[in-house]
Order: structure tokens, then C-alpha cells, then sequence
């Protein structure tokens, strides 16, 4: 099965595990997925992740966080549409919620957070908001 846009269709499985508080939540993987995985840990949004290679296709797996019974993660939206891409300059990175959430952004570099890119002088395309 394709897709047109991988990384909302990760998002959307991320919010619907949160939705029902599933432990786990299964992807195909691709370098894109497995890049905002990491990022993802580093921020202290998901536990761990994994890769599966022993299935075909190979498979991303996160470990969700909750505080509770309440995710760790709030709300997810995707910025940048396969239809509609949205570009930031260094001095245009968008704040999400005053600082308390994270902007993610494809750049040169590889894909990083609004602050990594205000502090590295570097502009991109934002890909989503997380909070």
C-alpha cells in the first residue's frame, strides 16, 4: 500500500495509539520516519524506538510516554502537505505554544528542532508541530 504522505500517516497511527493508550505503535519504516523517531526521543516525547528487520517491509516501532494515564504528547500537526509545502527562514521558525512545544524542520543538515535551527542560523521546510 502507498501513500502520498508518509509522515501524516505516522502521525496519525502515533495519535490514535495515544487516543486508546497503547504501549506500542508499529510503522513501515523509512529514513524520514526513523530521523523524527529520534528526535522524538531526544525531546522526551516517546520512550524508545526500534527497528524491525526481521519482517517485510522492516517496521519502526515507538514506545509511547504517559504521565499516567495521560500521554506525554498532546497534539501533533503537520505542517508542510505534499500539496502545499510551508518553508521558514532562520529568523521565520515558528513558536510553538510560547516554547513548550516543538516545531520539526528538513533542512541541509537533516531534519531538526526550530531551536536547532535558530541557533545554527538555518531555514527549511517545517514539518510538523508537536506538543
Amino acid at each position: 500500500m502507498t501513500h502520498t504522505d508518509p509522515i501524516a500517516d505516522m502521525l496519525t497511527r502515533i495519535r490514535n495509539a495515544t487516543m486508546v493508550e497503547k504501549a506500542t505503535v508499529e510503522m513501515p519504516l523509512s529514513k524520514v520516519k526513523l530521523e523524527i523517531a529520534k528526535l522524538l526521543k531526544r525531546e522526551g516525547f516517546v520512550h524508545n524506538f526500534k527497528v524491525e528487520n526481521s519482517v517485510f517491509p522492516a517496521q519502526l516501532i515507538l514506545e509511547l510516554k504517559y504521565s499516567g494515564k495521560k500521554s506525554v504528547i498532546e497534539g501533533l500537526k503537520r505542517i508542510s502537505k505534499p500539496g502545499c509545502r510551508v518553508y521558514a527562514s532562520s529568523d521565520e521558525i515558528p513558536n510553538v505554544l510560547g516554547g513548550l512545544g516543538v516545531a520539526l524542520l528538513s533542512t541541509s543538515k537533516g531534519i531538526m528542532t526550530g531551536r536547532e535551527c535558530e541557533k545554527n542560523r538555518i531555514g527549511g521546510e517545517v514539518l510538523l508541530h508537536i506538543w
